[in-house]
């Protein structure tokens, strides 16, 4: 009897010893935690006080005055990064800037929309009688062309690179037809539709003459707007070369001669040599990546199906 009792109180002295125990390792392992914790914390605030003081000793003191530089880039529409949104949106944040000595009218484009393009043209000159003290000057870097250039134009100066791609002042409208194409195959166009010349662009109709008259003389007329913009913006700069508005394009070197850039050079050698203030400070509005890669895959969808069956409309090129 007395040898069960003391082999039962061993067993809760045991118990109780790993009990104690486990409680000590849990012990010892919760204040390690800590201690790592507490070291990674420090770590972080050393290097986060170290960034913020190397940081305020390698920083240039703020230029008194800037060269503003608001980019064109790629094709022109609504729904692209060179929206007349986008661009009247950084030129407003240039020209409200007291800081801004001059504003850069940085361009890369082929051209796109003429009206995207005319919002832009209109607002620039808006901005430019509010201060007078502040010119637009347009640089063009590898091609500044149709829309791109009509927005150009409206600019004091415009600058280019020797090889840069200029002019293109044009407009166009296109399309393609497939009637006989439809004939070989057996297929019959089936369409309902509400006046005479509602299908004016359909490609799987013949074309009907009126309309097809009818729409040159509307991408005529949008040519005349665009000759009036170019010249109102150009003036006597111009040379009076029969070709000019032809819808040819030129190399910078030859669009100097022709007066549609007065010379040439960077958006840096502009900032430096022509405003006087080297430091550049970039007013372009970008999108976050989200709203951009929604943006380029929903216009690159709407752009090809437009295209695929001649829809694209009248642009400015």
């Amino acid at each position: 009897m007395s040898e069960s009792r003391d082999a039962g109180v061993s067993e809760d002295r045991q118990l109780i010893e790993k009990l104690l125990m486990g409680a000590l390792l849990e012990q010892r392992r919760s204040r390690r935690w800590k201690i790592f914790f507490r070291v990674l914390l420090f770590i972080w605030l050393f290097a986060a006080i170290g960034s913020v003081a190397f940081s305020m000793k390698s920083a240039k003191p703020q230029p008194q005055e800037y060269t503003a530089l608001v980019e064109i880039n790629g094709v022109i529409a609504a729904d692209r990064d060179a929206s007349a949104d986008t661009v009247v949106t950084g030129l407003r944040g240039a020209f409200e800037d007291a800081k801004v000595k001059g504003v850069i009218l940085r361009i890369n484009s082929p051209g796109g929309s003429p009206v995207q393009a005319g919002y832009i043209y209109d607002e620039i000159n808006r901005l430019k009688a509010t201060r007078e003290d502040v010119k637009v000057y347009a640089v063009i870097s590898d091609v500044g062309a149709s829309a791109a250039y009509y927005i150009a134009s409206a600019a004091d100066e415009v600058y280019a690179d020797r090889a840069s791609v200029v002019g293109s002042i044009g407009a166009y409208m296109a399309t393609f037809g497939v009637t006989e194409a439809m004939e070989k195959v057996g297929v019959t166009r089936r369409f309902y539709g509400a006046g005479d010349h509602k299908a004016l662009t359909d490609p799987f109709q013949p074309e009907d003459p009126v309309a097809a008259e009818h729409l040159r003389k509307t991408v005529g007329n949008i040519h005349e707007q665009f000759i009036e913009s170019v010249k109102a913006g150009r003036g006597d700069r111009l040379s009076d070369d029969p070709s000019l508005f032809t819808g040819l394009i030129w190399t910078g070197e030859q669009a100097k001669d022709l007066g549609l850039v007065d010379g040439l050079g960077s958006s840096g050698y502009v900032a430096r040599e022509v405003i006087g203030a080297e430091d550049i400070v970039d007013f372009t509005m970008k999108p976050n990546v989200l709203d951009r890669f929604a943006s380029q895959i929903g216009a690159s969808m709407a752009h090809t199906l437009s295209v695929s069956l001649g829809l694209e409309g009248p642009v400015v090129r």
